[in-house]
């Protein structure tokens, strides 16, 4: 039972993922004048086809591991286009609008994420309080005194390495998950900042972790136990409920998604930079598990893993590779610099060395996935 669970969220994963992709490229491409050939979800077989009264083709392949919009397009070879359907083709339209299609796909999984977030706090989601347990001996937090029982309340950034505030007031901090991405945001970002802390016997105290002192994000640490803030156990009976009104919850899953996207921005550059481990990549199974895990938990479990996943394919998709969508921006950025577009056998020879590595980091990660579960 618990297999087949595992089976049908991944699945959901991927099918409520990639469509809301391709469809941020469809209704691009349509509001553009583009006319859209094939939507396109899996690939292989096509296990369901209708072809609507426009002429797109709507298909359900039978491999699903992603999708594609297929556009009329003249630099299609195998396409034959006639006078009177040039105005409707792809590269016949100007650059903006070529560049809005392609970038409408990564932008809907970003929209998607806010939405997803949004209702769920709408619906209202229960929080661990950020009531911090006693940090590590050798920790930063040690050495400023923060003590067992005491609870974050606000937070606020510190000026590059002087304890001088960036604004007047301190932030609040609802709960642990929300001080968790912030602290991921200051160690990743390399800033500093000051916690409003509430003593265990009822007193403010202002602890300031200046930029000097935050322990440097490597392959090899784990900068948040280094950093000695840990969240204590509470029984859920003692949650607290963020429950907001449907603009609020937008705003506040739009700020989320904003701090998410930057601090995942980060390690990805880090992967290449070596200043974060190749073995953090997860492949189908990590996906898998986690979509399974969450959805035997609740349904707000598994739509915040929605929101994180479609975060993580929208800024995949934007990375500078051909065969992604930073690939075709990244020609886009050439011609508008250079006055001219990259011929198309120069494209197709960038194509093959695209999936020669994103084959190389699909294997990688699908390695990570064989050891992080089945080595002893």
């Amino acid at each position: 039972m618990q297999a087949l669970i595992t089976l049908a969220a991944f699945l959901l994963t991927l099918g409520v993922l990639v469509s809301f992709h391709e469809f941020g490229h469809f209704v691009a491409a349509r509001c553009c004048g583009v006319r859209v050939l094939r939507f396109a979800v899996g690939f292989g077989k096509p296990l369901f086809t209708y072809v609507a009264a426009n002429k797109t083709e709507w298909v359900l392949a039978s491999i699903p591991l992603g999708g594609y919009v297929k556009l009329l397009d003249g630099r299609d070879r195998q396409q034959s286009i006639s006078s009177a359907e040039a105005s409707e083709a792809f590269d016949r339209k100007p650059l903006w609008q070529r560049s809005v299609i392609v970038a409408a796909g990564p932008f809907a999984n970003f929209v998607l994420a806010i939405f997803l977030f949004a209702l769920i706090y709408i619906s209202g989601a229960p929080q661990l309080p950020a009531i911090l347990q006693a940090p590590s001996e050798h920790s930063v937090a040690a050495k400023l005194g923060v003590v067992e029982g005491d609870r974050v309340i606000g937070w606020q950034s510190l000026s590059s390495s002087k304890a001088v505030p960036l604004s007047g007031e301190f932030e609040p901090v609802p709960s642990w998950n929300a001080l968790r991405w912030i602290l991921l945001d200051a160690l990743t970002g390399e800033r500093g900042f000051a916690l409003e802390v509430q003593t265990p016997t009822g007193g403010i105290a202002i602890k300031r972790f200046l930029e000097a002192d935050l322990p440097q994000w490597s392959p090899e640490k784990d900068p948040m136990l280094a950093l000695g803030i840990r969240p204590m156990p509470t029984p859920f009976a003692e949650w607290t409920e963020l429950k907001l009104g449907p603009l609020d919850a937008a705003a506040f899953a739009a700020q989320r998604v904003w701090l998410i996207t930057k601090v995942s921005t980060r390690l990805m550059v880090g992967i290449f930079t070596g200043s974060t481990s190749f073995k953090q990549l997860g492949g189908p199974l990590s996906i898998a598990d986690m979509a399974g895990k969450t959805a035997q938990v609740g349904w707000q479990p598994f739509l915040a893993f929605l929101a994180l996943m479609s975060i993580s394919i929208g800024l995949l998709n934007l990375l500078p590779l051909p065969m992604l969508d930073g690939g075709q921006l990244l020609y886009d950025a050439w011609e508008l610099v250079a006055g001219k577009r990259i011929s198309i056998s120069m494209q197709e020879q960038f194509q093959k060395v695209g999936f020669l590595l994103l084959i190389s980091l699909s294997l990688l990660a699908l390695f990570n996935d064989l050891q992080r579960y089945f080595s002893p």
